[in-house]
């Protein structure tokens, strides 16, 4: 079976100085794979790279088979890569509910939308500036969502957010998984929360893949996780 997403080998970094080296990575259709490590590791530019933002210095990324276009990246989108970045690029002088037709028109999108994060729904003439923390990452996830993607790559989404919200916020990424068949690979410094919804989990140290293990491992045995921060090979 070919992997929806797969990185084999892969080089990046930035002035052809190598952030993150040798990252071999498949991930299946409907799995959810989180990408831990400490500040620096290469998490994001990882992600990135797998969105078609940044060009490997080495290897090769590939979404379904076809591999990225790094030349014009918006063609990543067109395969069904949605990108959910840590700063959440809204557009904050329009509304949720403009902000959402950036993803996709129409009233089933924004219905899918709504199913997901109801609590968007008595927000929809606001401007997405004047929404709290919270509400602004449901409405980045939302409009993410009604793109139909195939594969999205959520980057520390709990950046400035309480916990309580984290949690909730993950919850719901485990649902769209699960419903949609869509893929995940999510970058998220609340690591035990990560562990609470993935599949699979990586540690990156110093750009090295230093862990690989099914999450509910890695929730049962802190002491693997431990290892791998420290950057000692499990």
């Amino acid at each position: 079976m070919t992997a929806l997403l797969e990185c084999v080998s892969v080089a990046a970094g930035y002035n052809r100085r190598p952030v993150v080296r040798d990252l071999n990575l498949q991930v299946q259709t409907g799995e959810v794979v989180a990408i831990l490590g400490s500040n620096g590791a290469g998490k994001t530019t990882s992600l990135l790279t797998m969105a078609g933002l940044l060009r490997p210095l080495g290897g090769q990324v590939t979404v379904d088979g076809t591999p990225v276009n790094y030349r014009r990246p918006y063609l990543a989108a067109r395969m069904g890569v949605q990108l959910v970045p840590d700063d959440r690029c809204l557009f904050t002088t329009l509304s949720v509910a403009e902000n959402i037709s950036f993803g996709r028109k129409g009233k089933a999108a924004l219905d899918l939308a709504l199913a997901y994060f109801p609590a968007l729904e008595k927000r929809l003439r606001a401007s997405a500036g004047v929404l709290s923390g919270g509400e602004q990452q449901m409405l980045t996830l939302a409009r993410a969502l009604v793109a139909e993607p195939r594969l999205l790559l959520i980057d520390e989404l709990s950046m400035g957010l309480a916990p309580v919200i984290v949690q909730e916020l993950l919850s719901v990424v485990r649902r769209i998984c699960d419903e949609t068949s869509t893929t995940v690979v999510l970058v998220e410094q609340h690591v035990q929360m990560a562990l609470q919804i993935a599949d699979r989990a990586i540690v990156l140290a110093h750009g090295d893949t230093v862990l690989e293990r099914p999450a509910a491992e890695l929730r049962d045995d802190p002491s693997l996780l431990k290892a791998a921060y420290l950057g000692k090979t499990a």
